[in-house]
């Protein structure tokens, strides 16, 4: 079977994404608009929305979706053993499960329940 997970960026691409982002609203408003018209209305726009998106990531939990992965998941199953037993120590597990969350690639929820599972095995 398989599943798609939407990720969003972290917070470093998310601050430059806003920073540039508000540069090329500053230019479109002061050059691009004055010299180019309608053109430079779309420009500002554009750099609006990236400002805005960005901006959101940067400053809140949730967050937009920028991308997705899809991932088969007898294939992850192959990975992490035969019958479902993942290799590796608690350790190791629990941070691979840190890192996944921090690349948004599972939620509060399944890091929460992967979290207790795995401390159950002790």
């Amino acid at each position: 079977m398989r599943k798609q997970y939407w990720y969003r960026p972290g917070k470093l691409p998310s601050a430059l994404g806003f920073i540039v982002g508000l540069l090329f609203c500053i230019l479109g408003i002061f050059v691009v608009i004055p010299g180019a018209g309608l053109f430079g209305v779309f420009w500002t726009l554009v750099s609006a929305v990236i400002t805005v998106s960005h901006g959101i990531n940067l400053f809140s939990q949730k967050g937009l979706p920028m991308g997705h992965v899809i991932v088969n998941e007898e294939e992850l199953e192959e990975l992490h053993g035969q019958g479902g037993q993942e290799k590796g120590t608690v350790e190791e597990r629990l941070e691979q499960l840190n890192r996944l969350y921090d690349q948004r690639l599972i939620t509060k929820e399944e890091f929460d329940a992967k979290k207790a599972e795995i401390l159950e095995s002790l």
